[in-house]
């Protein structure tokens, strides 16, 4: 008999390991942006508010307004309940001031870690790591209602790049962290925002690195983002005029003095922008010590009553009770007190923006 023919050798088979996401352990569905402005509806007042603010933000920044703007309010919000009676308390102050000064009230949900940490209401609303951020979008989204309702404009940091689809058409002033004026995805971001936006200067510092962002947002852009209903998306943007920069010091001190202003502005007017800055007089112009917050105030109080203009706004770190606090599970944390940065207490934020009301007159009076 012939002999039998020998088989093929086995085909090895196929492979199923995958070479993607290798190290992410799940993905969680989103709300579309669309749909959550749809639950939580903006309604024409509010955005009349919204609309005639980011008006008045952008004539106090270009000179037309003589009016200080003051962006002044927690850190951070981890407590809905505080920042809403924190947001009824100045409104009442912005009104008795309000022929002096212009108050945003600093509504920041989305906290930059330098390494890590909780990283903002919207990130994880519970602060006990369970990261529902369908619950802190729907949260941080009704705080901004809240505020409008009692009357103030908002103003916030934006660090994800596809939050501000979320919230943004509530937000009347936006901010770019000191960690992100070089980042083309925020530089990009700020491109395309409806509302004055400021950069700071870096961390160590640099002011350049403020005046380059606020040139690349000015211009058009196309980038990789998402569109209102959750889809991915290139985006197209016209540009924003209304970037500007922000002293916040740096790791070298503060640089609010006189000199540290003039060489700003020299540059902001090299870039061809109006001569007007804000000064945050927390972060590095504070040396991260909260109670030095107010010498920053009351050293530019005297400089705009001695008609100084180059100075347009102020930030200011404050809310219900001074000092912070570990973040934690919120019934075992102290009501109205920051666990994030340490701020201001309400009774030294009272007192602090009738010294920046009495300055703004005095200004007048010396120009006139």
């Amino acid at each position: 008999m012939p002999s039998p023919v020998p088989s093929s050798p086995a085909e090895p088979a196929e492979t199923t390991e995958t070479t993607s996401d290798l190290r992410v352990t799940s993905f969680q569905p989103l709300i579309p942006p669309a749909d959550l402005r749809a639950e939580l509806p903006l309604g024409e007042k509010r955005a009349a508010l919204v609309r005639e603010s980011r008006r008045t933000v952008r004539d106090i920044l270009a000179g037309a307004d003589d009016r200080l703007l003051v962006v002044v309010g927690p850190c951070s919000v981890h407590d809905p309940a505080a920042a809403l009676e924190y947001a009824h308390r100045l409104a009442a102050a912005a009104a008795e001031h309000r022929d002096d000064v212009f108050v945003v009230m600093r509504v920041y949900f989305e906290k930059p870690r330098t390494t890590v940490g909780w990283k903002g209401l919207i990130n994880d609303p519970g602060m006990d790591g369970t990261h529902d951020v369908p619950r802190g979008l729907r949260l941080a989204r009704q705080v901004l209602l809240d505020v409008l309702d009692a009357g103030l404009p908002t103003g916030c940091e934006f660090l994800e790049p596809t939050s501000p689809q979320y919230i943004a058409d509530t937000v009347s002033w936006g901010a770019i962290g000191a960690r992100t004026p070089e980042s083309q995805v925020h530089r990009q971001l700020a491109s395309g925002m409806s509302m004055p936006v400021g950069f700071k200067n870096a961390t160590d510092g640099a002011i350049q690195p403020a005046i380059d962002g606020c040139r690349a947002a000015a211009s058009a852009q196309s980038f990789f983002g998402m569109d209102e209903q959750g889809r991915g998306a290139v985006v197209s943007t016209t540009g924003n005029p209304d970037c500007h920069i922000i002293l916040r010091g740096g790791r070298t001190g503060p640089n609010y003095s006189t000199e540290d202003v003039r060489a700003a502005l020299d540059l902001v007017r090299e870039a061809g922008k109006p001569e007007h800055l804000i000064i945050d007089a927390s972060h590095g112009n504070s040396g991260k010590d909260h109670t030095r917050q107010s010498l920053a105030v009351r050293e530019i109080a005297n400089r705009l009553a001695a008609g100084d203009t180059g100075v347009a706004g102020m930030m200011l770190e404050s809310f219900l009770v001074p000092g912070r606090q570990e973040p934690g599970p919120l019934e075992g944390l102290r009501y109205g007190q920051s666990v994030t940065d340490a701020c201001i207490g309400w009774e030294e934020t009272e007192e602090l923006l009738q010294v920046m009301a009495t300055a703004v007159r005095d200004r007048r009076t010396a120009r006139s």
